[in-house]
Formats: structure tokens, sequence, C-alpha cells
């Protein structure tokens, strides 16, 4: 894979400007179509193991994790597509696909952390399946599913998102990248070069205003996940007309 070459990654696909559901294929596919260097979407696993892409726990006030698929789907999005499986997600978006990487984000259990590494496993195992590894990076606030998640695929590109460990500690368990809020590099500004000496990844999560999008151009992120893709583009390029000038 030969993946596009800037830093934005679509927060839940690229569903604002074109009032998508977040995190439908429809969001998904035009992240694609704008050559987002990555799309990010969220994992849950329903009452009967099967695996779904959505954000909150519950889903027309249905907790996913004490439901089955069959009950969740008499409700579909607000596009009128069905909520997704994974495996449906997948297949759509490696589909007309060459340079956007599917951000993966293995939401915690509420019920248990052993239930939790369950969800990474089959994640990881359905993703081998269908031959998707070169797409793929792995998000999660668990790090024990990130750690899961390298048992199994040791090549695995993994990211952490809670805030709490230091580039030297992600080195240490051999987590790929520093996915943090934006306001943890205000705390710890000396994360940035550390992750940098340690050759951790670094990416922002989730900037949409003009300031912030530059300050992390600026810093030279590696990827900045965003809900205003179409606004950081629009960055990039008058940062590069800047500099062009200079």
């Amino acid at each position: 894979m030969i993946f596009a070459d800037n830093c934005v990654v679509a927060h839940r696909g690229a569903w604002k400007k074109n009032n998508f559901p977040q995190n439908s294929v429809a969001a998904l596919k035009q992240a694609i179509i704008l050559k987002c260097a990555g799309s990010e979407f969220d994992v849950r696993m329903t009452a009967d193991d099967s695996l779904i892409i959505n954000h909150d726990p519950k889903y027309h006030e249905l907790e996913i994790e004490k439901t089955n698929y069959s009950d969740l789907i008499q409700y579909n999005l607000e596009n009128g597509e069905v909520l997704p499986t994974l495996r449906q997600y997948i297949v759509a978006g490696m589909e007309n696909n060459s340079q956007t990487r599917l951000v993966c984000e293995i939401k915690p259990s509420e019920i248990s952390k052993e239930r939790g590494k369950l969800v990474a496993s089959m994640v990881v195992n359905l993703v081998k399946e269908l031959h998707a590894e070169a797409f793929f990076v792995y998000i999660s606030f668990d790090y024990d599913i990130l750690k899961r998640i390298l048992e199994i695929d040791p090549q695995a590109k993994t990211q952490y998102l809670e805030g709490d460990k230091s580039p030297e500690q992600l080195k240490a368990d051999g987590i790929s990248g520093a996915d943090f809020h934006f306001s943890v590099f205000d705390d710890h500004p000396d994360w940035i070069e550390l992750a940098r000496k340690n050759k951790i990844i670094l990416n922002a999560w989730t900037v949409n205003n003009t300031s912030l999008i530059d300050r992390f151009l600026k810093n030279k992120f590696d990827f900045i996940t965003t809900n205003e893709p179409e606004l950081v583009f629009e960055r990039i390029q008058k940062l590069k007309l800047q500099q062009d000038i200079k």
C-alpha cells in the first residue's frame, strides 16, 4: 500500500460537511474520495458476538453489549444504511481504496476487561481473514486491548488514546503511536520531541478549529484526527503557499 501523503484522519469518517451519519459507510467512502490518510471508526461487540460499527455504548437506547445484532438492525442509520458490521465496513473500506488507512478504535468493554481482549482478538482475526492487515491501524483507550493485538500480530500498527503513558513507555511496550487528545501535548510539551526521539508516531485528536489545526501542522504531527477534514486540507494548502512565498 502507498498511503496518501498527508496527515488528515477523518474522525468517524468524513461525515460533517455532507451530513452523513458518523461511522457510516457513506462517511468512510467520502474520506476515501477526499484521499485522507486515514478514516477512523469505532468497533463494539453485541450480545451475540457480532462486531459492529458504533461509537456510543447504546444504539437507539439499546445497550449494544447486551443486545443481539438482529434487534439493533431494526433501526437504520439516518441515511437509510443498515448498522454496519465490521466485516461489511472492512470490505467497503478496501473497495477502490489505495491510499486511506482504516483506523480502527476498539472500544473497551463495559462488561469486563477480558471481554475487551476477546473483542480485540476477534477483530484481528477478521482482519487477517479478509487480508486487510496493510490497511489497518488499531487504536484504543484500553492499553490491554493494544497489548492483546500485538500478541496476535506483532507487526500490527497500534496507537494509544488515553494520554497517560509517556513515549518511552509506549516504545517499551511495542505501541507504535501516541494518539492523544490535543490538550495532553499542552500538559506534556516535551513528549513531542520524546516521541520523535523514540520513533513514536504523533497523532492529536479531535482537532477542529483553525488555530489548533495550524498549531499541529506547524509542529509537523504525523496525523491530525479531525471532524473537519476539508478544513485541514485547506490549512495544509495555505501553509504550503506561505512557505513557498518565503
